[in-house]
Order: C-alpha cells, then sequence, then structure tokens
C-alpha cells in the first residue's frame, strides 16, 4: 500500500510560481513512476507530468517549458515546479504512483487545489 500526502497548493496571480509536493509512503521500491493529474471542473482528469524512478520525464503539451518535475528517490518525493501560471492551470492538482510489478496498481493524493487568479 502507498499512501500519497501532496501540498503546496494555493492561490497565485497569473504569471506567478508555485511548488506542490507529494511524500509517498508504504511499500515503495523499483520501477515506479509518479507524477500529477490534474481536474478543472467541468473536465476531465489530465496528465500534467510523470517522472520514473530512473528520471525519465513526461510532460503534457500545454505545461512544457512551463512546468518542471522533480524527484527525490531517498525521500520517495515528488515535486512539481509550475512557473507562468495561467488561469487556465487552475484545478485540483492530484498525486500518482504508478507501479506495475507484482501488479499494476495506482495510488492517488486527495488533490490539493492550485487557483491562478488577478
Amino acid at each position: 500500500q502507498v499512501q500519497l500526502v501532496e501540498s503546496g497548493g494555493g492561490l497565485v496571480q497569473p504569471g506567478g510560481s508555485l511548488r506542490l509536493s507529494c511524500e509517498a509512503s508504504g511499500t515503495i521500491f523499483g520501477g515506479n513512476a509518479m507524477g500529477w493529474h490534474r481536474q478543472a471542473p467541468g473536465k476531465e482528469r489530465e496528465l500534467v507530468a510523470a517522472i520514473t524512478d530512473t528520471g525519465t520525464t513526461n510532460y503534457a503539451d500545454s505545461v512544457k517549458g512551463r512546468f518542471t518535475i522533480s524527484r527525490d528517490n531517498a525521500e520517495n518525493t515528488v515535486y512539481l515546479q509550475m512557473n507562468k501560471l495561467k488561469p487556465e492551470d487552475t484545478a485540483l492538482y492530484y498525486c500518482n504512483f504508478h507501479r506495475v510489478l507484482p501488479y499494476n496498481v495506482d495510488y492517488w493524493g486527495k488533490g490539493t487545489l492550485v487557483t491562478v487568479s488577478s
């Protein structure tokens, strides 16, 4: 079992920055990916960014060049640095932990709210 605790959400003006953190605890070992998904009102949940334990990253086109995902394997923590924030970035941001072995599992945090507004 994996538990995920997110932090860092809040209110920020357009063009500003926020840094989200997600700490994982429980059964953590290699062969996993952690990432951030977001869901805005009336929209489907979408992938924002993900990173494997070996450092491979994947970003949504809408955030490339603005967001940076990183992780500290020793601390089992993933970060999302969000720069040049836009109103359309407003959403609930969920931390995700994915592992395919010994069986395919996904774990989700409860979400942290990011609001980008003047």
